[in-house]
């Protein structure tokens, strides 16, 4: 099992490019960042988490620029998304994006998405909230026609285009790997769809072992070979050695630590936590 860290990767904490170098002498195998373009100074959407909603949502930096930063201070340390608000953003960009990202750190990049909780944010981008899942959908699709075809068309409700040429292509083959942040059974219906992993968030879930049987059941459904979509944990409430051990028998190929936001702090929970990657 994998141990990866997630960084608020906001201006006042620990530089991503700090964090990564860190990160790959420690042994860990990946970095995450998350992604909000703005906040809405009018929002009504209540925060997920309950309360108040925390002052790093306000100050996230880009996440592709930070990763390619992060990139060229690293020559092993997998980089990922988690999550890219793919419904924010233009697929034939996002496209082009994610491929140099790929290209430059040789195949290292993860690609995390989700349909995003803001409504107010969203829909300052030309999302309508309840049309969100099927803009997702159509947006991957047409980027997966993008990467692996020298000539691409997608015609859809929301993505429409024919015979467009873009490169580079991803070095992964036939892209990164997509997966899909979401901890309803409805996300993991996505997941055993159009996905080649689930990354739900562990405050989120009721019973781990349950969703995992699920997901199967429904890729099975699908058609999908369930062994072949990988299952990674983001553990937002902390994770024990005796946790960490709960998740690798139960079959979690990733575990995701967040790490705190102070570059002193930061460092200290990677020293700590360095024992167990096995690097």
């Amino acid at each position: 099992m994998h141990l990866g860290v997630f960084s608020y990767n906001t201006e006042y904490g620990i530089r991503v490019d700090k964090m990564a170098r860190a990160l790959e002498e420690r042994g860990f195998e990946s970095l995450w960042v998350g992604e909000h373009t703005h906040i809405p100074a009018s929002r009504d959407t209540p925060y997920p988490g309950g309360g108040h909603l925390p002052r790093p949502y306000y100050h996230m930096a880009d996440p592709f620029v930070s990763l390619a930063a992060a990139a060229a201070v690293t020559e092993k340390l997998k980089l990922g998304t988690g999550i890219c608000l793919v419904i924010e953003r233009d697929p034939i960009t996002l496209a082009k994006e994610v491929a140099t990202l790929d290209y430059l750190s040789d195949g290292r990049f993860l690609f995390g998405i989700g349909g995003g909780w803001n409504a107010e944010e969203m829909e300052n981008h030309g999302t309508p909230f309840a049309r969100r899942w099927k803009v997702l959908r159509e947006r991957i699709e047409a980027m997966k026609v993008i990467w692996a075809e020298e000539e691409a068309s997608y015609h859809g409700e929301f993505v429409n285009f024919d015979r467009i040429i873009s490169y580079p292509k991803p070095v992964s083959r036939p892209h990164p790997p997509i997966l899909m942040g979401s901890a309803t059974g409805g996300g993991r219906r996505r997941v055993a769809e159009y996905c080649d992993g689930w990354i739900p968030i562990d405050v989120l879930l009721d019973d781990l072992p349950d969703t995992i049987a699920d997901l199967r059941q429904r890729a099975e459904a699908a058609g999908r070979d369930p062994d072949a979509l990988s299952i990674s944990v983001f553990a937002f409430d902390g994770a024990s050695e005796a946790a960490l051990q709960r998740y690798r028998e139960i079959g979690v190929e990733r575990v995701v630590l967040v790490s705190p936001r102070g570059e002193s702090e930061a460092m200290a929970f990677l020293d700590r936590l360095a024992p167990f990657t096995g690097g």
